[in-house]
């Protein structure tokens, strides 16, 4: 009996977890902040970033540019504690208005009450933009 029940607990603690990483989510900030190598903050901009996506669509709004349109080539999402405690792994294919394409890497983070959102370029291994979410949750 013991061993049903904690079977059942973790069934459920991972399809909760998996829950979230079907549906489309969005991710709000209200700054940029664009790495180094190191890890240190190059620059930061301010004005709100909006990232929406799911498993196969990753679409940015970032303030005064036009959108980024995107194509998920892989994704690999566990959150034990939905949209707080996880972490999600996107590889992207972005396209900006002029046609332009570029291949991210995508890796979102939540652990001690934040989430991060950190893209780095296959191109440009060494420059991360990293966002800190003021929301992290379903799209409604």
């Amino acid at each position: 009996m013991k061993q049903f029940l904690v079977a059942t607990l973790l069934l459920t603690a991972s399809l909760a977890g998996y829950g979230q990483c079907g549906k489309k989510t969005i991710l709000s900030a209200s700054k940029t902040d664009h790495l180094i190598a190191d890890s240190s903050v190059e620059r930061s901009a301010d004005g709100t970033v909006t990232v929406e996506f799911d498993k196969t669509t990753f679409n940015v709004n970032p303030p005064n540019e036009g959108p980024l349109t995107g194509k998920v080539d892989s994704f690999a999402c566990n959150w034990p504690t939905p949209y707080k405690v996880g972490k999600t792994r996107i590889k992207v294919t972005l396209t900006d208005a002029n046609g332009e394409t570029e291949h991210l890497t995508v890796t979102i983070e939540g652990k001690a009450g934040k989430v991060i959102l950190y893209a780095t370029g296959d191109d440009h291994p060494d420059k991360t933009i990293r966002l800190i979410a003021d929301t992290f949750e379903e799209k409604r």
